[in-house]
């Protein structure tokens, strides 16, 4: 079984360790920092397009419609609403213990409901960022060309996720013999990767509320 994972915040790097640990594989000795793997991912377009926005002088923001509290609070419900949706597990049984479609279609399922929550979530948060300064209007301008950029690069990491969930059912099963508490331990350990999953997308969006509590509320027009 997978261990840890006990707090939705746990961010991305947790999700790449329960890959690799499903994969059988030992997580990389060491990696390139940061800003050379971001300089591989973009690509020129991306770079030009965050170098425009680095630089961009955006205009001075509209008086401010909103509390922190109230982005927070939706942060909290989107999450607590995915948490919810992954704990409530299989809608569907499967037709014999080998049968993998069912948490297939339960995967495929959780994940586009997530790309969709936390997508319209991370663009309230952007216009949020985008009222409160003008400072915060350059940081969400940042993170929206960011997220366009490395699109492409999480489609492929988060691409693994079913099929990893798929070979370690498998193996699972095989494993197992004649013991049924296999299909428990592979719900324990579904549910631990699409949570990680989970705090992986949700943490851009984290970021962005962090940056709105750093900042003093403008005084209403």
């Amino acid at each position: 079984m997978l261990h840890g994972l006990t707090h939705p915040g746990v961010a991305g790097s947790e999700l790449a360790h329960l890959l690799s640990r499903l994969a059988d594989k030992a997580p990389a000795a060491s990696r390139p920092v940061f800003a050379e793997r971001l300089g591989q991912w973009l690509g020129w377009t991306g770079a030009v397009a965050l170098s425009a926005a680095l630089n961009a002088s955006p205009a001075s923001p509209a008086a401010r419609t909103s509390r922190t509290g109230d982005e927070e609070a939706d942060f909290l419900r989107v999450r607590a609403g995915l948490l919810a949706s992954i704990a409530a597990g299989l809608r569907e049984g499967a037709s014999s213990p080998a049968d993998f479609s069912p948490y297939r279609r339960h995967c495929a399922g959780l994940q586009q409901a997530m790309q969709e929550a936390v997508a319209a979530l991370r663009q309230r948060l952007r216009l949020a960022l985008s009222r409160r300064s003008a400072a915060l209007a350059r940081l969400a301008a940042i993170d929206a060309v960011l997220d366009q950029a490395l699109a492409a690069r999480e489609r492929s990491l988060l691409a693994a996720v079913p099929l990893r969930l798929q070979s370690h059912f498998e193996r699972l099963q095989q494993a197992a013999g004649a013991d049924p508490s296999w299909h428990d331990d592979f719900c324990h350990d579904m549910d631990s990767l699409l949570r990680a999953e989970l705090a992986h997308r949700l943490a851009p969006s984290q970021g962005l509320l962090d940056a709105l509590h750093t900042t003093s509320p403008a005084s209403p027009a």
